[in-house]
């Protein structure tokens, strides 16, 4: 279990209960996804509890089916859904050059190519159609996500501590645009009410 305080890297997620002895659909976020099992116990995001994650096959969808000790029924299973699985970071390969975790992405400055300053990472995102940042800012003044692909972000740096970010033409107009219409509109309802 990863100690209060310390680095944790997300490893999967449960998806869903599979059949009705305890077994489990796990979307492994794991180069190989059966090596979800092989960091020891695994923990959720706050580290408070443990699971022992045994992974047993895979599913049509390409998700891991385990078994977690102490699951014996659907039930319990259809409890787990959602559950996000960390190890601690210090259990984990160190990365091959080139390559690093998501997490540490977490608070890397990030520049434009023409030396603007976009802020810092804040989180990575996946909400099913590509992973995505959230950048703090920086001369912009509020936070907002830029899609994390070689043409968004066409360099990362870790061991500098930078990326550099190439926003898609017209994201932050579009945001801009979308802020201004939803004041009106805002004001509208209001005046309506």
């Amino acid at each position: 279990m990863a100690a209060r305080g310390e680095r944790k890297v997300l490893l999967g997620v449960v998806a869903a209960a599979h059949g009705v002895r305890g077994e489990l659909r796990i979307r492994s976020l794991c180069a190989e996804p059966a090596d979800i099992g092989s960091y020891g116990p695994l923990s959720d995001e706050a580290g408070i509890r443990t699971f022992t994650v045994r992974p047993t096959g895979t599913s049509t969808k390409g998700d891991v089916i385990a078994r977690i000790d102490g699951v014996d029924d659907r039930t319990a299973a259809e409890a787990l859904r959602g559950l996000r699985l960390y190890a601690a970071r210090t259990r984990l390969p160190p990365p091959e050059p080139g390559e690093w975790y998501e997490d540490d992405l977490i608070g890397l400055v990030a520049r434009g190519s023409d030396g603007r300053a976009w802020g810092t990472v804040l989180a990575v995102h996946d909400f099913g159609a590509g992973t995505v940042l959230e950048l703090s800012g920086g001369d912009h003044g509020r936070s907002f996500m830029v899609p994390f692909t070689p043409q968004a972000v066409p360099a990362v740096d870790v061991e500098s501590g930078t990326i550099t970010v190439d926003p898609p033409d017209g994201l932050l107009d579009a945001k801009d645009a979308d802020d201004r219409a939803g004041g009106r509109r805002d004001e509208g309802q209001e005046r309506e009410g």
